[in-house]
């Protein structure tokens, strides 16, 4: 039979993972000849065969293909006939409309691993090794097609030994863009009491672990940006971070040298142990073995994660101790990225770990957690970030999703694709608007994107709404505006790949509605074209607005004005005590005539009442953390719940408010809480039951409350890869077909 010759269009991770070089080899093992390259769209394969050589070397592709890599998308159909003398790797096509997916970060992998502590390696304890298989991707890109011209690798001249392995098809450091050593690639700096250390580079990380011994804290540039370090097992160290950074309570994640390590200090499963020694090396939430009062104030809890760079290693090897590895930031404001930025945190660091290879894109840690046998991304980032969902579809336009204003991400849709960014953060500061800006450009300007249609969140004073209206009116472009909670259905719904109707249950602080008050209790039934709102938890007054936020005892007291009115200033209880008389007489004021008291039907909120009412948070530091605390008092032996009334299209709580007033066991009153919750979605979903059950929203990142969902519906449906909170909005807005 004549050979053909045959085209293959990839799509999928197939750039920075080794596709190039295995395609290279199998096709030289099978005595095949043509060619591959890297394209805007992906990977691109022309095969002179016969079509039983054809159809094994398509078999052997997709079969036996690099562990980093992965396909979504094959294209294949027959050309004009051209003689190739062998199989080649060319030079990359830049032309095209660029739909390629960018590889992300990725932790060190074993063979790496093993050469950094060869001393017959001439990376012998190099704290940049790296592979085609491992190493830094999304943190260090440009633009695509993924190679090193359009990396922050580019300045960095590769010397004769690093420039042969990588032009070796053979090699396992082939065309590995972040490829360097000691002699041509990059270097660390150390800095102690902000002047610079004139030490050899081979001795700059044991100086670092001698530094962390002595108690002092380090600022140390990884992969996307600084981490604060200090000892994990010194207090006197913890509590001097935690007063330098201002962060009273909010629970410090661990770094930890090795599973065994991992294991004395929480309980892990099997999943969490997959997870922790996952490629992505994530921090994965744990239960703590001891009272790790310091690190996790308040939890039963704790987040742990393995080191994911050399640099990491080393270090981690030569203390032997887990460090304390919090990202480095002022409050508010994006992770720092640069020497300059990690500055203007001076006097909360003594020392400075820095390294010259600049960090295009900012990547903080991945969060997760295993609830029964599910995994929830809680922060999807560096290991996940971008975050590609195909959709059932083809989109109609191609349209740039500009997220909500907590935990925010964005997003652009084309085709039938979606690529989100990874975690960015809240945008409470001019700091952090300005990365919202960045992030949003560089995703834009890597793909070389010009959307049609602008999508954006309902609040008026979201600035990411903002940003997107000034963009519309500059640019002339199309737009829709989509309701909050609707949108975090339709992210589960896009995910899932769910095309008809489904039952949606959106809980979370507070999201704008259609009628302008702060929805967050809402029932739905809905698709792509549209929603009903057919259930939603009563209105309350928010007393001072976002005051109330940080503080759980004005949105407990506001519940109590709803029920007793002025009859609350004579009650004695855990949320009036909290106040002065003088305090409560001027909230009542405000709550009678609605003065900056928005009404609000917040799930979130509830949470935080219930916290106050049974004295466990009357003020927080942190989004959620009234919810982290009342975990830790669920006891499943209790089985009863509250009553509750629902009238119309409202669930009144007001019944449930009542008799946890009278409750005198803190831990009942916590576990029918949690139950009532699981009671009410059992109550409403019943009529609806033919339809798929979709959760969604901040609220769903409680373990308990998951937990209970997952034993009483099989069926129920929740996100894999996006976390349920904020930062899975900008999807729901691309695909809502209104």
């Amino acid at each position: 039979m004549e050979p053909s010759t045959y085209k293959i269009d990839i799509e999928g991770v197939v750039q920075g993972v080794g596709f190039r070089p295995f395609v290279f080899s199998l096709a030289h093992r099978l005595n095949l000849k043509g060619d591959v390259c890297n394209t805007t769209y992906g990977a691109c394969i022309r095969l002179n065969a016969t079509k039983e050589q054809f159809d094994n070397f398509l078999n052997q592709l997709q079969k036996d293909i690099p562990p980093l890599a992965s396909i979504n998308n094959i294209k294949v159909k027959t050309i004009k006939y051209k003689q190739f003398k062998d199989f080649a790797i060319i030079q990359s096509d830049a032309i095209g409309k660029k739909v390629a997916t960018i590889p992300p970060d990725i932790s060190i992998c074993q063979e790496c691993e093993k050469e950094l502590f060869d001393k017959n390696n001439r990376r012998y304890k190099y704290p940049f090794i790296t592979c085609t298989n491992c190493g830094v991707r999304y943190s260090i890109i440009y633009s695509l097609p993924y190679d090193r011209k359009n990396t922050s690798m580019k300045f960095f001249k590769m010397c004769k030994k690093c420039q042969e392995e990588y032009n070796n098809p053979l090699d396992r450091r082939y065309h590995a863009q972040p490829i360097g050593c000691f002699e041509c690639g990059p270097r660390l700096e150390l800095y102690l009491d902000d002047k610079r250390l004139d030490i050899e580079q081979k001795f700059i990380i044991d100086k670092t672990a001698q530094i962390l011994k002595e108690g002092k804290i380090l600022a140390l540039k990884g992969v996307g940006g600084f981490h604060l370090m200090c000892d994990a097992t010194d207090e006197e160290a913890i509590l001097k971070l935690r007063e330098r950074k201002k962060r009273p309570t909010k629970p410090l994640a661990v770094m930890v040298r090795d599973i065994k390590q991992a294991k004395k200090l929480a309980f892990i499963s099997k999943k969490e142990e997959e997870l922790l020694l996952s490629q992505e090396r994530p921090i994965v939430l744990l239960k703590s073995r001891k009272n790790l009062k310091h690190i996790a104030p308040g939890l039963d809890y704790i987040g742990i994660f393995l080191p994911y760079t050399p640099l990491h290693v080393l270090l981690l090897d030569i203390i032997n101790k887990p460090l304390v590895a919090t990202s480095a930031n002022i409050s508010n404001e994006p992770i720092c990225t640069t020497f300059k930025d990690i500055k203007r945190l001076k006097g909360v660091y003594d020392a400075i770990l820095d390294h010259n290879r600049e960090i295009v894109n900012v990547c903080d840690d991945s969060v997760l957690m295993v609830v029964g046998e599910k995994t929830i991304v809680l922060r999807g980032a560096r290991g996940y970030a971008p975050i590609n969902i195909k959709l059932p579809f083809r989109l109609e336009n191609d349209t740039l999703g500009f997220g909500a204003n907590q935990k925010s991400t964005v997003a652009i849709g084309f085709d039938d694709k979606i690529v989100a960014s990874g975690y960015i953060g809240d945008l409470h500061s001019i700091e952090s608007i300005s990365h919202y800006k960045k992030t949003l450009d560089r995703l834009v300007d890597i793909y070389n994107f010009n959307p049609t249609v602008m999508a954006y969140d309902k609040h008026p004073y979201y600035e990411s709404t903002k940003l997107a209206k000034n963009m519309i009116k500059d640019k002339n472009k199309a737009s829709k505006s989509v309701q909050h909670h609707y949108a975090h259905i339709l992210s589960v719904m896009a995910e899932k790949n769910i095309t008809g109707k489904v039952f949606g249950v959106a809980f979370d602080g507070t999201g704008y509605g259609d009628d302008g008050n702060l929805w967050g209790g809402e029932f739905l039934v809905c698709d792509y074209k549209g929603y009903d709102r057919i259930f939603h938890f009563s209105y309350f007054k928010l007393l001072g607005g976002e005051k109330a936020i940080k503080e759980p005892r004005r949105v407990a007291l506001s519940l109590l004005f709803e029920i007793f009115n002025e009859d609350t200033l004579k009650l004695k209880n855990h949320t009036t005590l909290s106040f002065s008389k003088t305090e409560l007489k001027n909230h009542y004021i405000a709550w009678k005539r609605s003065l900056n008291s928005p009404l609000t039907s917040s799930v979130g909120r509830v949470f935080d009442a219930v916290a106050s009412l049974l004295g466990i948070s009357q003020t927080i530091s942190y989004e959620g953390e009234s919810g982290m605390l009342l975990e830790r008092y669920y006891d499943s032996k209790v089985t009863k719940s509250y009553p509750y009334i629902i009238k119309d299209t409202t669930i009144d709580i007001l019944p449930m408010i009542k008799k946890i007033l009278e409750e005198k066991d803190r831990t009942i009153a916590v576990s029918k809480f949690f139950n009532t919750l699981v009671d009410i979605i059992d109550t409403l979903y019943k009529p609806y039951i033919s339809l798929p059950l979709v959760v969604s929203g901040g609220v769903f990142q409680n373990r308990v409350l998951l937990e209970l969902l997952f034993k009483r519906f099989e069926n129920i449906i929740i996100s894999d890869k996006l976390p349920p909170n904020d930062s899975s909005i900008a999807i729901g807005q691309i695909v809502a077909k209104i």
